[in-house]
């Protein structure tokens, strides 16, 4: 292989460093970010779905305590407690669920010390 000399050898490794840094900009910089985009993208539409048939959910609850003959009357209120209650059972779960989640089992445990 023959040496590059003068300033086309000067100008050859210059725009071989060039496709070097824009390589390696792209490989660490755009292709996390379409992972974390369809992360997201997925996590987004599985939590629209769960939202959903949670409602469906309650919904069908009410519903189904409404027709109930206990419910009738004065006692028409109760129905709306008891779904309330587990609306935010659930929400409750959720939020625990996200704070304690993955995400923390990943975090280095802190040293002890002596």
């Amino acid at each position: 292989m023959a040496k590059r000399r003068g300033f086309n050898g000067l100008k050859e490794q210059g725009s071989d460093v060039a496709t070097l840094v824009t390589d390696y900009l792209k490989q660490e910089t755009v292709g996390p970010l379409k992972d974390l985009g369809r992360f997201v993208a997925y996590g987004s539409i599985g939590s629209i779905f769960l939202a959903g048939g949670l409602v469906l959910l309650l919904v069908a609850l009410l519903r189904g305590l409404q027709t109930q003959s206990w419910c009738q009357g004065n006692l028409s209120w109760i129905p709306y407690v008891i779904v309330g209650t587990f609306a935010v059972i659930f929400m409750t779960f959720a939020v625990w669920r996200i704070a304690s989640g993955p995400a923390r089992r990943r975090l280095p445990k802190p040293e002890a010390k002596p």
